[in-house]
């Protein structure tokens, strides 16, 4: 039987990054999870580090967005009508978090994690070796019709206070910076602010290799096995049981497996993805993710080739993967870019852990000792994870913290 300081459920870039900074700051850590670092909902995602995405993604309000959706015919949301009885309330919540006076509070309380984002990103990606997998590069969204556009340079507008970089792009501008995508664009935004990430996997993988390096442990094991003992926490691996003094749960969309058992019930609610990579006609270079905001996909340029990536489906977590976005954003994307053929046979996908009010959980059980909370950072997961890994190990360590963690309360529901 094995011992240690503080045992982190879940590799992906949540709790891996959780699990460096606890490292550091003394604590013997073992990391564990069922897979390998980054294979789950860390490795499938638009491999941006979103610095200026201030304003979440809120429910919508206009109502022929919400009679397109109802549909159920559009690219960038697609539901499981089977799965409403249990999404249904889910969606109330997040539709009532989704006022503009909402809106406001959670930027106030994102603004915090989102402005060192990058930052923290940099630091560890120098101490793992994976400075080469980061592109300063940003993003654009493009858009298809003048209407759209007026409405890209009000949200625009919304971030001037916060001091980032938004480039307006015409037509010419557009192909300027992305020679390649079709002619007949309105204009695009280029948010110069963010970074990407050409191997988001890669990158979890090596933010692993770096834990191992500072004296930190991976282990194969159930995190859904956990009990607390006299002893204090309990977890089954591949080998000997794992005993800790302090547990974080860092399970993404499983998190809930665990907290619901414990008495911290959270209204955790799950938007799947999917992904899919292409090979890139002829010469043809994409050099940054562009969002086509009317036809409701992103691509991305990965190591692995183009990646085409969709909206969110709302759908039980384990249900069957159901792909129809891929299939439909596919002949709108190859008429934005030359894509050639897929990479792979059948797109991936991936659950998104969200909360109704879009901030994420970061907090002790009042009623465990021990038991700690990192999990819940909706559509922001890669960028997110070593900002709130600080914040985390600051509460843990007893550190000052470098912001008011009292938004992330797990009890706030």
């Amino acid at each position: 039987m094995a011992n240690t300081d503080v045992l982190v459920l879940g590799a992906g870039i949540v709790g891996v990054s959780a699990a460096i900074h606890l490292q550091r700051r003394g604590r013997q850590v073992v990391l564990l999870d069922r897979r390998g670092a980054g294979e789950e909902t860390s490795y499938g995602n638009a491999g941006l580090i979103e610095r200026a995405s201030v304003f979440p993604y809120g429910f919508p309000r206009a109502l022929g967005t919400l009679l397109r959706y109802a549909g159920n015919g559009a690219t960038d949301a697609h539901y499981h009508l089977s799965a409403l009885p249990q999404v249904l309330p889910w969606l109330v919540r997040y539709a009532m978090n989704s006022s503009p006076e909402a809106i406001a509070r959670t930027a106030a309380a994102a603004w915090p994690l989102i402005q060192r984002c990058l930052v923290e990103h940099e630091a560890l990606m120098a101490e793992a070796g994976a400075a080469p997998l980061l592109r300063k590069v940003g993003w654009i969204k493009a858009f298809r019709t003048a209407e759209s556009l007026a409405k890209g340079l009000v949200e625009r507008e919304k971030l001037r206070p916060y001091g980032l970089t938004v480039d307006v792009l015409d037509g010419a501008g557009l192909a300027e910076q992305e020679p390649f995508l079709a002619e007949g664009l309105a204009g695009g935004l280029h948010f110069r602010d963010p970074a990407a990430v050409s191997d988001p996997g890669a990158l979890v993988q090596a933010y692993a290799a770096l834990l191992v390096r500072l004296g930190g442990r991976f282990v194969r094991g159930d995190a859904l096995s956990l009990n607390q003992d006299a002893a204090g926490w309990r977890v089954a691996t591949e080998g000997s049981a794992i005993v800790a003094r302090e547990v974080v749960v860092a399970l993404g969309p499983w998190s809930n497996s665990l907290t619901d058992r414990f008495g911290y019930p959270v209204p955790l609610g799950v938007k799947r993805g999917y992904h899919q990579h292409f090979r890139a006609r002829g010469n043809a270079v994409l050099n940054r993710p562009v969002l086509d905001v009317d036809g409701g996909y992103l691509l991305a340029p990965m190591a692995q080739g183009i990646r085409l990536t969709t909206g969110a489906e709302f759908a039980r977590r384990d249900a069957p993967p159901t792909p129809v976005q891929v299939a439909r954003a596919l002949p709108k994307a190859r008429r934005l870019f030359p894509l050639g053929d897929a990479v792979e046979a059948r797109p991936w996908m991936g659950s998104r852990p969200c909360l109704p009010d879009m901030l994420p959980v970061i907090d002790k059980g009042a009623r465990h000792k021990g038991l700690w909370f990192d999990f819940g950072h909706q559509h922001h997961g890669l960028t997110l994870g070593p900002v709130t890994g600080r914040l985390l190990a600051e509460m843990m360590t007893g550190e000052p913290t470098f912001t008011d963690p009292t938004p992330y309360r797990i009890d706030r529901f």
